[in-house]
């Protein structure tokens, strides 16, 4: 099938009865709405006839739902569709400019109609900008069938939304379109227009990857293309001479640097308060920990980008440095507080790079969590057992009556015994036996541990023999 033959991704919508007719002062990506499900590119896994929305077009039944997915991947057009395959009214709000009231107005609506035996698709955009107070408004009319609710959100429904309207809701998630799906949507809109965008193929890759994953955007993106080719005075080419002489031809092709200049990427798709923020640092600390540097830095240029603060990049390294570090490399500490410091100093752009240098030796150091699991360990152990003394040879005696009790006496200071070390019992007095031999802290053979391990071992054999000497 040629891009001209294609049908359309975001077809204009018939009149009622009537011929489509195609009006060119309206946005391309409302000129190339879908008409039908089949014309929906790249989530096949949700439409297509053994997936969720095709078992339940195929049963003239449709659940309510939680449409979760990214910008311009094709929410608002299914729902439009769903309604249509399954002859529902299709009724739109948008949790940003509607409230309790105008709610009330569509359930009342909704109600006449299923009286006269008509059903509601009512479809709410953003529905997770809505409170507590009025996602709970939802639930009678969802669940005595008032309206079938289609809900749209680009943020995560188990954080944004009730657990109660979750449980009458199946969320299904859309995909980022991927480059296949964008070249189709890019292959349509050309057909449209009767034209071919004039660019190399190296910029129309580039194209494609500049939409990440946006089909709206690269619609947007191609409408600035097309401007920009009619203001240096080209039209189609049809092959044909004008009365006025030869017919005009397209302008020189764009490469990738003078596509750059006429459009802009896209924005990062990163906000700090939501779930993308998580994910992104988690997506760094994992990348650390499993010692990769590039996609370490990858995600860190990913946070940056997004308009995430360097200092709380910072912080979280420092945190990475004493769990996941940890003795099996000390130095990682230093280092991060340093990365801290010289960010402090020298701000953006500049102290970028001490984020970045300290991201790179996390993840090239080796790992060791035995001081966090050493911690837990003591921490139970504290809780278990915390009324308990130090033994009397290493408590201070600062007046007469604490020596006359034994503070302090018998203490050996080790620095000045033969072997630096005295082989003395530090733990608390009364601890069960089994916890007085539990060893707390457990060095890995990774990094500088292995020589800590190789020193308690000796320490260990020491001790023994020191205590069987006295």
């Amino acid at each position: 099938m040629t891009p001209q033959d294609a049908p359309s991704l975001f077809d204009a919508a018939a009149d009622a009865g009537g011929p489509i007719v195609d009006d060119p002062t309206r946005p391309l990506a409302d000129r190339l709405r879908p008409r039908t499900l089949d014309d929906v590119v790249g989530q096949d896994h949700l439409l297509a006839a053994d997936a969720p929305l095709g078992r339940m077009v195929a049963a003239g039944r449709l659940a309510s739902i939680i449409l979760w997915g990214p910008p311009g991947c094709g929410k608002t057009t299914i729902a439009r569709l769903l309604a249509d395959r399954t002859g529902l009214v299709f009724e739109q709000v948008s949790a940003t400019f509607s409230g309790v009231a105008d709610l009330r107005k569509v359930f009342a609506a909704a109600a006449r109609r299923r009286e006269v035996g008509q059903g509601t698709l009512l479809f709410v955009d953003e529905i997770h900008r809505f409170n507590r107070a009025q996602q709970d408004s939802f639930l009678p009319y969802v669940e005595d069938g008032t309206v079938v609710l289609v809900g749209a959100t680009t943020e995560n429904p188990s954080f944004e939304l009730n657990g109660a309207l979750l449980s009458r809701c199946q969320v299904l998630v859309l995909h980022r379109l991927d480059d296949d799906a964008l070249a189709e949507l890019l292959a349509r809109a050309e057909a449209l227009l009767g034209r071919r965008l004039p660019l190399t193929d190296g910029a129309r890759r580039a194209l494609l990857t500049m939409a990440d994953g946006d089909g709206r955007y690269l619609l947007g993106m191609v409408e600035q293309v097309v401007g920009y080719a009619d203001s240096q005075g080209a039209t189609p080419d049809t092959g044909a001479d004008t009365p006025t002489g030869p017919a005009p031809t397209e302008p020189a092709a764009l490469d990738e640097e003078a596509l750059a200049a006429v459009v802009a990427s896209r924005a990062p798709l990163y906000d700090k308060s939501s779930e993308e923020h998580y994910n992104l640092i988690s997506a760094l600390h994992k990348s650390m920990r499993g010692s990769d540097p590039d996609a370490a830095l990858y995600w860190l240029a990913r946070m940056l980008a997004g308009g995430e603060d360097p200092l709380y990049i910072a912080r979280r390294l420092v945190r990475f440095a004493s769990e996941d570090v940890g003795m099996a490399d000390p130095g990682a500490l230093q280092m991060t507080l340093a990365a801290w410091d010289t960010y402090e100093r020298l701000g953006s752009p500049e102290g970028e790079l001490a984020i970045a240098q300290a991201v790179v030796y996390l993840a090239t150091a080796p790992k060791s969590i035995s001081v966090y699991r050493g911690l837990g360990r003591a921490m139970r152990l504290a809780r278990q057992t915390g009324s308990l003394m130090p033994p009397a040879h290493i408590l201070n005696a600062p007046t007469r009556l604490m020596k006359e009790l034994g503070y302090g006496e018998g203490y050996q200071y080790d620095p000045d015994t033969p072997e630096g070390f005295s082989g003395a019992d530090y733990m608390p007095e009364g601890l069960p036996p089994r916890e007085r031999r539990e060893r707390l802290y457990e060095p890995t053979a990774n990094g500088q541990e292995r020589r800590i391990r190789e020193r308690l071992a000796y320490w260990d054999d020491l001790r023994a023999k020191l205590r069987s000497d006295n």
